[in-house]
């Protein structure tokens, strides 16, 4: 697939990228997307929640009231689970949420993303540039140079540029990474994908490894 580049501007520069077929043109798959998703999100949660048993809750150990004769049932602790404030039954207890993919899954994963994005024209190449200093404005001028106000965008860069990516951090809907922080969560996750030049080339030798 072949891509007209424009500038910071909006407009085409009249230069043309090729999208290598090799990451943007795979037969995606699904599955892959859906286990590499599971495993993004997985990894974002802190697995600290926490609930005390009955073993845990602070409380008098005596028995509350006799054994028989009361016409209720039999009680023998304050911290048991069937009473207000005793401890919870199968509570949660802090747990690792990870688990672990094969780095071909992973590579499928993305790659069927990225076709994605192409199939539904919702790439777009920029050519390489950067911020003189940094300034939300900046940003603000080419999400609306490129008519994009308002959409969720993720821009990819070859490399770290904090000019741009502390221009764009105080900004709704707009996300800024590198060729080696991208994953299928954030390509499916924003409306537009924006590349640069370089960040093309970058990523086919990326994955080509």
């Amino acid at each position: 697939m072949e891509l007209n580049v424009v500038n910071i501007s909006g407009k085409e520069t009249g230069a043309k990228v090729q999208l290598p077929e090799s990451v943007f043109g795979v037969t995606p798959s699904d599955h892959a997307i859906y286990l590499d998703v599971k495993q993004y999100l997985a990894n974002q949660r802190q697995g600290t929640h926490k609930s005390k048993q009955r073993n845990e809750i602070a409380g008098s150990t005596r028995k509350l009231y006799k054994q028989k004769g009361t016409g209720g049932a039999r009680a023998g602790s304050i911290k048991s689970p069937l009473f207000n404030g005793g401890g919870r039954v199968f509570g949660p207890q802090p747990r690792d949420y990870s688990f672990k993919l094969n780095k071909k899954l992973k590579s499928l994963a993305r790659k069927s993303a990225l076709s994605y994005k192409a199939q539904d024209s919702n790439i777009l190449v920029l050519e390489d540039f950067t911020f003189d200093s940094i300034k939300t404005k900046n940003y603000i001028a080419l999400v609306n140079a490129l008519s994009l106000t308002g959409e969720k965008t993720l821009l990819v860069l070859p490399v770290q540029d904090n000019n741009i990516y502390l221009s764009s951090r105080n900004i709704q809907k707009v996300k800024v990474i590198t060729v080696d922080q991208i994953n299928t969560y954030d390509v499916l996750n924003c409306g537009k994908l924006l590349l640069t030049a370089n960040t093309v080339k970058t990523l086919e030798e990326a994955f080509a490894k």
